[in-house]
């Protein structure tokens, strides 16, 4: 999957929070988040007010969550361990292993 199409994926399965994300989709949804809120922030410090970023973060939360729940799918794991977050430090970096980790080859208990 390349750039374009992740970010469309990102979109379009907006609150799908039941299918599976190769490895590519996430990261290049990840890139994606990252860029644009850079550039949001360059926005926000040119007018003074943080909108764009505020925004930007409003309209990415859900399908940021739905693509990292489908990843954690395609690694054959529940959604619900995405609350490993929560952990301060050692959470993320389980979720960032289990993250760049490929997915069960073929189909597995989530498609």
């Amino acid at each position: 999957m390349n750039f374009g199409e992740s970010i469309q994926s990102g979109f379009s399965n907006y609150v799908n929070f039941s299918d599976r994300a190769d490895r590519s989709e996430y990261w290049y949804w990840v890139l994606f988040t990252a860029m644009c809120t850079l550039v949001a922030y360059i926005v926000d410090f040119a007018i003074g007010l943080p909108v764009t970023r505020t925004l930007f973060e409003l309209a990415t939360v859900l399908p940021g969550l739905a693509v990292a729940v489908r990843r954690l799918h395609d690694t054959d794991r529940s959604g619900w361990w995405i609350f490993l977050f929560l952990i301060p430090l050692i959470g993320a970096i389980v979720l960032i292993i289990w993250f760049s980790s490929p997915g069960t080859d073929g189909p597995n208990r989530f498609g």
